[in-house]
């Protein structure tokens, strides 16, 4: 199931239930009568709820510092004893020389795994690890199986009504296993040379706005200043696509049942990865597709980068002005940039190393903002008696008032470019300035189901886009200013109570 919590939590025994039901249901698909079915469905549970105790919680696994645990095989043999860890890399092709160190996340989660390796009967192994074959597999296998999986992992558990259709789903598992070649063909139909310069244009203006901002900051000293601005100078950025694309020479996709190529292409990549072990970092690399409607930071990269997906409407037009561009693109560009500064990203250094570079007085005084942050968050209501959590969303709360507010800064960069008359137009009787809000309120428009509400409230470290609009925005004068918004409202925070961390 999707979160640990599931398995664990009392309020969660129905949709424990529903599990059960899914796996019997799978297994009989396999061909199993139906009481056989039931018990390996019960073992499977058991053996999951197991790891799931083992495990750290969302929250806990944010934490950068605690969950760094570098050590060698021998250290790991020691650590999780029981499993013959030399064997399992070497049937990977990877020597202990090649594992002279790696870090090890959750070492509590392997010393339980090893445990039950040596602890469990080897036929309740062979029904776990069939269970997840079929359960990985079962989206492209028959129809039986595409319903099945359907049924529970997306009825049940998000309240999609319909999948999607046959070919919508083929397109995303082009997309995942062949991004970089989809890509290729994406950019040359949907991306243009000025769409990126413009792009790359709001980028230097946002980040003249936060060094700006680092550089006039009040509660931060001058040594962490300095480790700051450096940090945002070494910052890489990536739009659009990449200057090297992936060579996909060496996977083999045939005139056979889909499935299997779904397999080939796995196997690709995992070969693919593991042949990074031992060789330096490959900067040049995208974690995302080309097509692909998101964006991120990478903390160990120190870099941020921006597909060319989401550098289409409604995120960035290049044919928009300047506020609409500001308001949407500009703060998800802001967005990202504020990620290598919340509560997890501000511990890596400009080269991407996990350093503290912060005194201890400074550190002490950004906890007690991001914690300020965490209790507005806690206090919103989604649904019923649903709050969002706001140890889990703290990074992503922190990365969206900074980036809204830093991209507003940039908005005033690039009007004053402009003539006295565009820094003053109003387009539908909205001031530039609002049309800027507008914008970002405009990207977090949905309509979501109250099934998928409550499993993104637990597992997702975004909060919901209603918040992610009223958070930042109650939180800044600049918007009660241009909206004219008096004191007391609900979207003007008392001064006191305003967040101002970058």
């Amino acid at each position: 199931m999707p979160d640990r919590d599931y398995y664990l939590k009392d309020g969660e025994s129905q949709m424990r239930d529903q599990y059960l039901e899914h796996i019997t249901k799978m297994f009989q698909l396999l061909g199993e009568q139906e009481e056989r079915a039931s018990v390996e469905a019960k073992q499977v549970l058991a053996f999951e709820t197991e790891l799931a105790k083992a495990s750290k919680g969302r929250v806990e696994l944010r934490d950068a510092e605690a969950n760094y645990h570098k050590m060698s095989v021998a250290d790991l043999a020691k650590t999780a004893a029981g499993f013959d860890w030399s064997t399992y890399f070497q049937s990977l092709g990877i020597s202990d020389e090649q594992l002279a160190k790696m870090d090890v996340e959750q070492p509590e989660f392997f010393q339980r795994a090893a445990e039950l390796a040596a602890n469990t009967p080897l036929d309740d192994w062979k029904t776990y690890f069939r269970w997840h074959l079929i359960h990985s597999t079962a989206a492209d296998l028959s129809t039986a199986f595409v319903d099945e999986d359907f049924r529970f992992f997306k009825q049940k558990l998000t309240g999609v009504k319909q999948n999607f259709p046959r070919w919508k789903r083929i397109l995303q598992e082009v997309d995942h296993n062949l991004g970089e070649a989809l890509g290729q063909l994406y950019v040359e139909k949907k991306f243009r040379p000025e769409a990126k310069q413009r792009a790359l244009v709001m980028v230097d203006d946002l980040k003249s706005a936060l060094r700006d901002k680092i550089q006039n900051l009040d509660w931060m000293g001058p040594e962490t200043r300095a480790a700051a601005l450096k940090k945002l100078d070494e910052l890489g950025i990536k739009i659009g696509y990449p200057d090297k694309w992936r060579d996909y020479s060496n996977l083999q996709i045939k005139a056979q049942p889909h499935v299997l190529n779904v397999l080939a292409a796995s196997a690709f990549e995992t070969q693919r990865q593991l042949a990074k072990i031992g060789k330096p970092v490959d900067r040049t690399e995208w974690g995302m597709s080309p097509p692909t409607v998101n964006a991120y930071y990478s903390p160990t990269r120190n870099e941020i980068v921006f597909p060319a997906g989401i550098l289409q409407p409604p995120f960035f037009n290049a044919q928009a002005d300047d506020p609409v561009n500001y308001g949407g693109i500009g703060a998800v560009i802001g967005h990202e940039m504020t990620h290598g500064f919340d509560d997890q990203g501000r511990k890596y250094d400009a080269q991407g190393n996990l350093k503290n570079w912060w005194t201890a007085e400074d550190a002490k005084r950004f906890q007690e903002r991001g914690e300020k942050i965490v209790q507005q968050f806690n206090s919103y209501v989604m649904i019923d008696d649903l709050h969002v959590n706001g140890q889990l969303t703290e990074g992503e709360n922190i990365a969206d008032l900074g980036g809204v507010k830093i991209s507003y800064a940039a908005l005033e960069k690039a009007l004053a470019r402009k003539s006295v008359t565009e820094q003053n137009q109003k387009i539908d009787g909205f001031t530039p300035q609002q049309r800027f809000f507008l914008s970002w309120a405009q990207n977090w428009r949905n309509n979501t189901r109250r099934e998928t509400i409550r499993l993104l409230l637990q597992i997702d470290p975004h909060s919901p886009g209603k918040f992610r609009v009223n958070g930042p925005f109650s939180n800044l004068p600049e918007f009660a200013h241009d909206f004219q918004v008096p004191d007391g409202s609900p979207m003007v925070r008392p001064p006191d109570e305003r967040v101002q961390i970058w």
